[in-house]
């Protein structure tokens, strides 16, 4: 049975190859259909916050001036994941500094951290939803918030919630194709990349191409 990392960032507002930087880091690990653990840190990596990033997040100058070295937590937080396919709301942001600033602290890549996208999965499976950023798609499934949004493990936290009911939804959808077969990982790498129109036929040619190995194996 497989572990998920769901992971959210927090940075000072620019992207990592516009000088941007991370200053908190959260991670919220899945299993079976429920949350077993969580971590998170704030990190200083010496990047200024601008005024409204900081009434955004809550994150200040002076919360970061005491948090730990942004290459400790990095290496911190890969020794947590390790192993774990990855899952994020909007998780080309994400990747980007999670990529970044691993290089940064000297973290070799992982292959197990590809990154699964709950915004795109949200768009193939409720095209109904007003938006799908992460405020708008959790209140559209009624999920709350334990904390401070815009903060890295409340937000981690709801698109763990948001990542169980898309697996809970494909399984419930598309029970008869997928068999006994579980919506894994890699069954949603496929699924967000697949256009709408065609969302059962990628399912169905993913478990095809997964029996297929199973049984030359």
């Amino acid at each position: 049975m497989e572990t998920i990392a769901v992971v959210d960032f927090e940075t000072t507002g620019l992207g990592p190859t516009g000088g941007g930087r991370a200053t908190e880091i959260a991670a919220v690990l899945v299993r079976g259909g429920v949350v077993i653990d969580a971590w998170s840190s704030l990190m200083n990596s010496g990047a200024w916050v601008p005024p409204y990033i900081q009434a955004l997040t809550g994150i200040t100058n002076e919360m970061l001036a005491d948090a730990p070295d942004s290459t400790s937590v990095m290496r911190e937080l890969a020794r947590f994941t390790a192993g774990c396919p990855l899952v994020a709301h909007n998780a080309s942001f994400d990747r980007g500094f999670w990529q970044a600033e691993m290089e940064r602290a000297g973290v070799a890549p992982d292959p197990a951290h590809q990154f699964a996208c709950t915004v795109l999965l949200s768009r193939r499976l409720w095209p109904e939803a007003k938006s799908h950023g992460l405020g708008a798609i959790t209140q559209f499934h009624d999920i709350r918030f334990d904390g401070r949004a815009h903060r890295a493990l409340a937000d981690a936290r709801v698109t763990a919630e948001l990542l169980l009911k898309v697996q809970d939804e494909v399984a419930r959808r598309f029970a008869m194709d997928l068999g006994d077969m579980g919506v894994d990982h890699a069954l949603m790498l496929d699924l967000q990349r697949t256009p709408l129109r065609w969302l059962r036929r990628g399912l169905v040619e993913h478990v095809k191409s997964r029996r297929a190995v199973t049984v030359a194996a």
